[in-house]
């Protein structure tokens, strides 16, 4: 498996974890120190920090949400140990497979190889929206 094959197949496991509500099997993707940054601004850092958040969403307001897998991602590797990847994102608060309106985001990940694979160890996911519209 090549390394965009290894950091997509990451993704993957997000969005499967995700889709699961599985909190602590998406957390476990992330570094320790990972810093994560909501589409509304809000950062999470850390790991454990992560993962409560996601069970407290998983159990309420997303619970049963859904996200697709990285699709058409860009990835790129500044170095052999680290890749950034940018994505279309966003969830289906139904639990179906389109993408909610007023849901679609651009998120972007960097990821580093550690001794046991690769790790997200920064995330942002900031909502589309028609700059017009903020004026």
């Amino acid at each position: 498996m090549t390394d965009r094959e290894e950091v997509l197949a990451v993704l993957g496991r997000l969005a499967d974890a995700w889709n699961s509500g599985d909190a602590a099997a998406y957390a476990s993707l992330f570094t320790e120190d990972a810093d994560y940054v909501t589409f509304f601004g809000m950062q999470l850092p850390g790991r454990e920090l992560i993962e409560s958040s996601h069970r407290a969403l998983f159990g309420g307001p997303l619970r049963g949400s859904k996200i697709g897998g990285p699709g058409d991602a860009s990835v790129r590797f500044p170095r052999e140990d680290v890749a950034i990847v940018v994505s279309g994102g966003g969830s289906a608060l139904d639990g179906g497979d389109a993408v909610a309106q007023g849901r679609e985001s651009t998120v972007t990940f960097v990821l580093v190889r550690s001794e046991t694979g690769w790790l997200i160890t920064a995330f942002q996911n900031t909502r589309v929206s028609d700059p017009r519209a903020a004026a």
